[in-house]
């Protein structure tokens, strides 16, 4: 497919943008300004991916001709330059496409992520702590920023419950694969007998809502000041400064302690609470996609299992898309950014044969 009309009208895009962002009182509107930004960033992304990929091509093809030419020497160097070559174009193609594909306003948006310890004890508050540092060196990675809004550590070092915001260019694009059931299996460091167990943590990952994009009636809140618990020091285990709020029209309900003051925990619990509602309304449209995209993207259900990392082996299992990789070290280091374009392709190539039946 020819890409460069569709290109040339984003390239013409981006100065009208530019006339928008100049304008006095672009700022007044904060919704409207934030997603006149975020179309600017993902157009100049989209826009310097492309040309890098040009670049590429003429690259190859400029190496191809030297490998046929009578320098023997040259002929090597160039044939050692075009695997990587071809590699880098394919992945470029595939970004260019995906970008170019309806865009989801969603997808722009930053992200809070909810890790839960599953079934497994002590270890399944391990792993759910071995989680959110794989999220926060890969985010680090990316150059996001992360922040803890609600936490809930465990006696043995690891998190009954974390929540974090992740703030960046298209946070909810690239994490929002996460949402489901990670399965672990491993020996813990309290078995004697060298016994393999298996664990779980639960990843919803929803993108940050907005009080433009979902607004309370008071009469739906619940809100209930509560003693706080667990670690955290003589003064949150000794005031009133919890807070839970539950939304009447939907029974979710969002409890946080994390802060000192009773007006912070408020404020962090709405956070939550709007991002939930708007997962929850992001997952009823998913009902409406076909089957195959459904079970890829997931539809933040806790009760679907998405991955098993086996430490023994150093492996690492995505279900959804049959892909195992030997490099759980790498990956708990953050690195997962391979698995990520996998099941961004693979999304990809179920929405563009969506659009073909369309």
């Amino acid at each position: 497919m020819d890409y460069g009309p569709l290109i040339e009208k984003k390239r013409q895009r981006i100065p009208e943008l530019e006339s928008i962002m100049a304008e006095d009182g672009f700022f007044n509107d904060p919704g409207k300004s934030a997603e006149i930004s975020r179309e600017y960033n993902r157009t100049k992304k989209l826009l310097d991916e492309w040309d890098e990929l040009q670049k590429c091509q003429t690259n190859l093809a400029e190496n191809e001709e030297l490998v046929k030419g009578d320098d023997e020497e040259m002929a090597e160097m160039a044939a050692e330059e075009i695997p990587g070559l071809q590699e880098t174009i394919t992945r470029l193609s595939d970004r260019v496409q995906y970008s170019l594909l309806p865009h989801d306003a969603n997808e722009d948006r930053d992200a809070m992520v909810e890790i839960r310890a599953g079934t497994g004890g002590d270890e399944a508050s391990l792993f759910a702590g071995d989680l959110y540092r794989m999220y926060q060196k890969y985010a680090e990675i990316l150059g996001w920023k992360t922040e803890t809004i609600e936490a809930s550590p465990s006696d043995v070092g690891g998190y009954k419950e974390v929540v974090f915001k992740v703030s960046g260019d298209e946070v909810f694009r690239y994490l929002k694969y996460e949402s489901g059931v990670h399965r672990v299996q491993r020996v813990p460091d309290t078995e004697t007998q060298g016994r393999i167990h298996t664990s779980t943590a639960t990843v919803a990952v929803m993108p940050e809502a907005e009080e433009v994009d979902v607004q309370f009636a008071p009469e739906d809140l619940h809100i209930q000041a509560t003693r706080a618990g667990g670690p955290g020091g003589q003064h949150v285990n000794t005031t009133d400064s919890a807070v839970q709020i539950t939304h009447l029209p939907t029974g979710i309900q969002v409890k946080c302690q994390d802060g000192r003051s009773q007006t912070k925990n408020k404020e962090k619990a709405l956070q939550i609470l709007r991002s939930k509602i708007l997962e929850a309304k992001i997952r009823e449209e998913a009902e409406k996609y076909s089957a195959q995209r459904r079970n890829l993207i997931g539809s933040g259900g806790r009760e679907e299992k998405i991955r098993t990392y086996n430490y023994p082996q150093n492996r690492l299992t995505d279900h959804r898309v049959n892909l195992t990789l030997y490099s759980l070290e790498q990956i708990l280091e953050g690195g997962i950014e391979d698995i990520i374009e996998v099941l961004q392709k693979a999304e990809m190539e179920d929405r563009l044969t969506e659009l073909e039946q369309a």
